[in-house]
């Protein structure tokens, strides 16, 4: 291929890592950065938002967010996080990936200034403007997953563009980590400036009338990366692939690759010509279903089954630390030291077994490969819950220590696994016309995942019913291991170009989608 192929495309397979390289995985990590921060900073306030506003002095008990409320809180941005995934990644195929590029990080940046100045005093009036701007955020975050996997792959070299493109999603653990820590710097400012009693000596005095900003900061604090990035993210160039491949313009890809490369680029029109008669062919077509059907299934699935799992864990973590030993019981802390707590038990867990993970897939992607990585994730993941799920009582009464491990290992083979692969795979498997799509596809697939974790699985932890979290701990090893299963409906990538792998070489035969199960066994 190296030989016969575009010369823009060899020269961006075959380009040694450079400071471009990095430059592209700041630019759009931070994005990732953004959508982490802002889509996990709620699990660390969410409490605080029952006790300002839900706290009934007649029932004796805790504020609490109703269930329906607590799930749209929650879920509403992964639903509008479903949309932009959609909106986006077709916009990207259809308009370039540059156009659509910064617009969403303006959407993301206003509707998190927004959320946090969501209007009113009474609970109807916040919640509903909260969930109104939190859809509109997630619509932004949402086009940050096809856009930002499919510009670094574009840009990648052969050799390094798994670890590429997983360095951009491992921005995503970075978020978690800097959510917990704001969330826990500024309750801790405020409960200096702001001491009240414990819920149990006082439940009016415990909830600081202050607290009403700090939930709101919290969230506000999350537009300032997206604001910071815009800049950079409009200077960057077009896609060579797609201008060359889909714009038909070899000259013009050839000046833009040239110049980020610092090499000269000869522009080759009738060779491109002969690509693109190719691979002229719809999503919805019978070529299309015949060289990438089951890649697509694959990749849809497998992302449906782990967000499932993983969502339910980062969105419950909240309801579950309790149990852990790493938080105290609600009654015995005032609003603003709630926050600090979850904050603190959240940063220990993303420390300890989320920002790892993500960083292990980075280092060891390039030589273990993608499809390993997959299942042995995937197959862990199955294990740790299936046992916390069993002994949940247990663990929660007699070995806090060791239930707080296999938490944390369920975090860690989910990014140093399937949280890591089901977002580089969409990248890599489908041709340029279609990349976009293909990965907006998937990462939709995930959100609705996603959006069962927060809207079915989290009632189970809602009320700390032990019964019901124990059958949630299990019904998630289950999905796990079918994402075991369901892996082999995708191809390993690692070492060949884009073109080869999607097949717009010319050589579908070796990876046609009818292929992929034999291909996968035999690894």
């Amino acid at each position: 291929m190296e030989n016969d192929g575009l010369a823009v495309l060899n020269a961006l397979d075959t380009a040694r890592t450079q400071w471009y390289h990095a430059k592209a995985i700041i630019i759009a990590g931070m994005g990732f950065f953004t959508d982490a921060y802002d889509l996990f900073c709620i699990s660390a306030v969410s409490n605080l938002l029952g006790r300002l506003y839900y706290y009934d002095p007649s029932t004796k008990g805790l504020g609490k967010l109703p269930h329906a409320v607590n799930n749209a809180v929650v879920g509403v941005a992964l639903v509008g996080t479903l949309a932009g995934q959609l909106v986006f990644g077709w916009l990207g195929d259809k308009l370039g990936r540059k156009k659509v590029y910064g617009f969403t990080l303006i959407l993301m940046s206003i509707c998190t200034i927004c959320s946090g100045l969501s209007f009113g005093s009474g609970a109807k009036n916040v919640m509903t403007t909260l969930c109104f701007f939190r859809f509109w955020l997630g619509f932004g975050i949402g086009g940050d997953y096809p856009l930002s996997a499919t510009i670094m792959a574009e840009y990648a070299n052969k050799k390094t563009r798994g670890a590429f493109i997983a360095a951009v999603f491992a921005m995503q653990g970075v978020g978690i980590i800097f959510a917990a820590l704001v969330s826990m710097i500024l309750a801790k400012i405020f409960l200096i400036y702001y001491p009240a009693p414990v819920f149990k000596d006082d439940p009016t005095r415990s909830t600081q009338p202050e607290a009403d900003s700090l939930w709101r900061i919290v969230l506000m604090v999350g537009a300032l990366p997206a604001i910071l990035t815009y800049y950079w993210r409009t200077k960057m160039p077009e896609t060579g692939r797609y201008t060359a491949l889909i714009q038909g313009n070899s000259k013009q890809a050839a000046l833009d690759m040239g110049r980020v490369l610092d090499i000269e680029i000869h522009e080759e029109q009738d060779k491109l010509r002969q690509y693109r008669a190719a691979n002229d062919y719809p999503l919805l077509s019978y070529e299309f279903y015949q060289r990438h059907g089951l890649h697509l299934i694959g990749c849809m699935s497998t992302w449906f089954l782990l967000d499932i799992a993983f969502y339910s864990q980062n969105l419950t973590q909240k309801d579950i630390f309790p149990s852990m030993g790493l938080t105290s019981q609600a009654i015995d802390l005032n609003a603003i030291n709630e926050v600090y707590e979850t904050s603190k038990a959240m940063l220990i867990v993303a420390l300890l077994g989320t920002f790892p993970g993500y960083w292990f897939t980075v280092y060891f992607i390039e030589k273990i490969g993608r499809f390993k990585i997959q299942v042995v994730g995937f197959f862990w993941m199955s294990i740790f819950m299936l046992i916390i799920g069993i002994k949940y009582d247990y663990l929660k009464e007699d070995n806090k220590a060791l239930f707080a491990l296999l938490y944390g290992l369920t975090f860690f083979f989910a990014n140093f696994g399937p949280n890591s692969t089901t977002f580089v795979l969409p990248a890599e498997l489908f041709p340029t016309r279609l990349r976009s799509t293909c990965h907006a596809l998937s990462a939709a697939s995930g959100k609705a995942g996603a959006i069962i974790g927060a809207f079915v699985v989290q009632t189970y932890a809602l009320d700390g019913d032990v019964k019901k979290i124990k059958r949630a701990m299990m019904v998630l090893a289950f999905t796990n291991m079918l994402g075991v299963c369901f892996t082999f409906f995708v191809t390993e990538t690692k070492g060949r170009s884009l073109e080869e792998i999607s097949g717009e070489d010319g050589k579908t035969s070796e990876l046609s989608s009818t292929r992929v199960l034999s291909s996968c066994m035999f690894k």
